[in-house]
């Protein structure tokens, strides 16, 4: 009993360090399992992948499981900060993005069991300046999946996807100049599902895409995300690795139903799937949570410019099934939308309070616009 209450206070103490206060998998604080044979304090859920890595990772918790002398002493006194310059330079581009079940599972398959950040490890070939390969594509019209081949490249910065037939060109060439993408599980009801956003004369456009294989569909998001970066360091030749790194590709602040009536707020309201893009300051709405083309954005400015949000009921409306009101303040109309609780009106109105609490960026007044 001394020897486990002495080990269980020295694991704690290691954990405090600066090098393991945090996953060293996914970066979330005060991680309570560790890895005892790799040397490294992860996380609860990150431990669950490592479980699966049986052969490769033997997991503990650092409060509850038992844990020998041997283990502590020899194991766990050295954090696993002795990464490769490869893993170091990934870390700083990919890391922050770990957010979600197969990107968290396949980040940790290419560090322990791929080796993919030795440095004469080449199976990183989407870093290659060209990655094409299938992908299953959501029709514009009809909803089906189909298979469509697409191609990324670096050369010309672009995106290009082929029909059956490819003989007859792209079906699409899309500049990765304003391309986005952002893992969406649940929305295409797929656990790989992967959403490109793009502009198309300043119109949003929405591809919806998966793969059968988690490594695949990851491996196409870092390779936008690898493509994006070239791109951003081409175009923006001044600014700092950790300034461009955030444009590479992000996760929108907030997404849900909304229900929207028109200019002279007498319309009836109709339901709409809404996106708030915080980087580019816009609220996009849609038909639906899969439509290809967005029906109208609105530029979200700060409260100097004079935008604003608050909770609203407003009166006369028509149509409304739902109770929960607030409104945006723009310098040219005000926008009514209605929530179906109360739960929903909060997050809406903090995320768009966090957007006009931020400073514009020079490029945000050339986007000063909206349409309806």
């Amino acid at each position: 009993m001394a020897n486990r209450d002495k080990n269980k206070k020295t694991l704690l103490e290691l954990a405090k360090l600066p090098d393991n206060s945090c996953c060293a998998d996914c970066g979330a604080s005060d991680p309570d399992w560790a890895s005892y044979n790799l040397g490294v304090f992860i996380c609860l859920i990150c431990s669950g992948t490592h479980r699966n890595l049986s052969s490769i990772s033997r997991v503990k918790s650092i409060r509850l499981d038992f844990w020998d002398d041997e283990l502590v002493q020899v194991r766990l006194i050295v954090a696993y900060i002795n990464c490769s310059a490869t893993l170091k330079l990934f870390l700083r581009l990919y890391g922050s993005s770990v957010c979600c079940r197969v990107l968290r599972e396949q980040w940790i398959r290419a560090k322990y069991e791929r080796l993919e950040f030795k440095e004469d490890n080449k199976l990183r070939s989407y870093s290659s300046g060209l990655y094409e390969g299938l992908l299953w594509k959501k029709g514009k019209d009809n909803g089906q999946f189909l298979k469509r081949k697409f191609v990324l490249s670096e050369k010309d910065f672009s995106l290009k996807y082929y029909k059956k037939d490819e003989s007859k060109g792209a079906k699409a060439i899309i500049s990765i100049k304003n391309l986005n993408a952002t893992f969406q599980p649940e929305k295409i009801g797929h656990a790989n599902g992967l959403q490109i956003t793009y502009l198309v004369d300043d119109h949003t456009r929405n591809l919806f895409v998966y793969h059968e294989s988690g490594q695949e569909i990851v491996n196409w998001f870092n390779a936008i995300r690898a493509t994006r970066f070239v791109y951003l360091k081409t175009a923006f030749p001044t600014a700092t690795d950790d300034e461009l790194i955030p444009w590479t590709t992000r996760n929108y602040l907030k997404e849900g139903f909304m229900e929207k009536t028109g200019p002279l707020q007498r319309e009836p309201f109709k339901k709409r799937w809404f996106i708030l893009d915080a980087l580019d300051r816009k609220l996009l709405y849609f038909k639906t949570q899969m439509d290809a083309v967005e029906l109208g954005v609105i530029f979200i400015g700060t409260e100097h410019h004079g935008y604003s949000v608050n909770e609203c009921m407003p009166k006369g409306a028509r149509g409304n099934k739902w109770k929960c009101g607030l409104a945006v303040g723009t310098p040219n109309r005000q926008f009514i939308f209605m929530c179906e609780q109360e739960r929903e009106r909060k997050e809406w109105v903090d995320a768009l309070r966090h957007v006009i609490s931020k400073p514009m960026l020079p490029q945000d007044y050339a986007s000063k616009t909206y349409h309806i």
